[in-house]
């Protein structure tokens, strides 16, 4: 019990820092929403997930995933509704690098469809996994 009390603020340091580091193995890792290549492959083969990119038109022709649909991030609350009907099904958010598409998950979640969710590390995080790309 001495020693519980003469080294509080050193065992206190110890309970913080173990806490931080443990922080990200609660949370999943990864913020709300962002989903992996191949968690994403998996959405699209066995839920049939829509992936929307949200790039530049030019953007997306250079290259983007197969059978993805372009809205530009600035249309995406105009076009959503009309490029996806079905709000129940899983929606695939991408764009360059993941964070245009993290903004994106924010404005189809305002537009009802819940399952919306950003490919973390954007179109390069799939190139990275060896995935298919194709160009337009």
């Amino acid at each position: 019990m001495k020693f519980l009390i003469d080294n509080w603020m050193l065992i206190s340091i110890a309970l913080a820092s173990g806490g931080m580091l443990m922080w990200p193995a609660i949370t999943g890792g990864m913020n709300a929403g962002d989903l992996s290549a191949s968690n994403a492959v998996q959405l699209m083969n066995r839920e049939k997930a829509v992936v929307v990119d949200v790039c530049e038109t030019a953007e997306f022709a250079a290259g983007h995933i197969t059978g993805a649909k372009n809205i530009p991030l600035g249309e995406l609350e105009a076009k959503l509704p009309g490029a996806v009907k079905n709000k129940t099904l899983p929606l695939i958010l991408v764009c360059a690098s993941g964070m245009r598409s993290g903004r994106a998950v924010a404005i189809a979640k305002k537009l009802g469809y819940e399952q919306a969710q950003s490919l973390s590390g954007g179109l390069k995080a799939w190139k990275e996994a060896n995935l298919p790309i194709e160009k337009a």
